[in-house]
């Protein structure tokens, strides 16, 4: 176990048409952390989340994973170490059924016959999936939120161990994100969760990184930034629901 499995540096990424994503970010995230990752949309958070895991590979600055830098030369390790779930389950969940879904990535891994379906059952006890109910069903004909718990389950089966999940509460219904969130919560690993349901990151997260147009706008206690009605205003963002005051200050929020 790594004492800070992901170390970035200096990061700024431009697109092709000029739209400057990322503008010098840091960021270090220490072993065992759920960091929350928000800012409105275009502020880089998507943007970011794609270089921890080799999608796109830093133009300027560094991003190091365990050990290693994020470049073409260590993509399999990077992979294996850091697990990305996307947004939409659909983008990731692609075989017949659900078995082979996530059994995909071990697959990929090298791995084979028990060690194979160890990790399969392994990862599908972990999202609450039931091997023998769940094997043969087909993925594209689940609910929102069990394709969800597949999307996981399959990057749980490859053993990472950073996980990192791009608005892991979109689309779901109240029970799935309550089922969602008590799963993110038993997951022995660090994980950086990028989202707008700041309600979600008040009850995970212990610290929340705030993205605003391609910086570091904030990078401290949850409760602290998500209490500040103000702070959260001028990067065009709302205070979580569970507030019932409209402009909630506590002392030592940031400025």
């Amino acid at each position: 176990m790594h004492h800070n499995p992901i170390d970035i540096e200096n990061l700024s990424y431009t697109y092709a048409d000029r739209t400057h994503a990322l503008r010098g970010v840091d960021l270090s995230i220490r072993s065992g952390e759920s960091v929350a990752l928000v800012g409105a949309n275009g502020s880089g958070k998507s943007t970011l989340l794609l270089h921890l895991n080799g999608v796109l590979l830093p133009q300027q600055g560094t991003v190091s994973i365990g050990e290693k830098s994020v470049n073409s030369k260590n993509l399999r390790w990077v992979r294996n170490f850091v697990g990305l779930v996307f947004q939409n389950p659909d983008d990731q969940l692609f075989m017949p059924t659900v078995w082979e879904d996530v059994a995909f990535g071990p697959m990929n891994q090298g791995h084979r016959d028990r060690e194979l379906e160890r990790r399969v059952h392994q990862a599908m006890t972990a999202v609450g999936l039931d091997l023998e109910t769940y094997r043969h069903r087909q993925s594209q004909n689940l609910s929102g939120g069990e394709k969800k718990r597949v999307a996981i389950a399959g990057v749980i089966a490859m053993q990472p161990q950073v996980l990192v999940f791009d608005e892991p509460s979109a689309q779901l219904d109240p029970r799935s994100r309550r089922q969602l969130i008590e799963l993110l919560q038993s997951l022995p690993v660090t994980q950086l969760i990028a989202t707008h349901d700041l309600d979600l990151a008040l009850e995970i997260c212990e610290r929340t990184v705030v993205l605003s147009q391609g910086q570091v706008a904030y990078d401290g206690h949850t409760e602290t930034v998500l209490s500040n009605a103000k702070f959260l205003a001028s990067h065009a963002l709302e205070m979580p629901l569970s507030y019932s005051r409209p402009y909630c200050l506590i002392e030592h929020a940031p400025t």
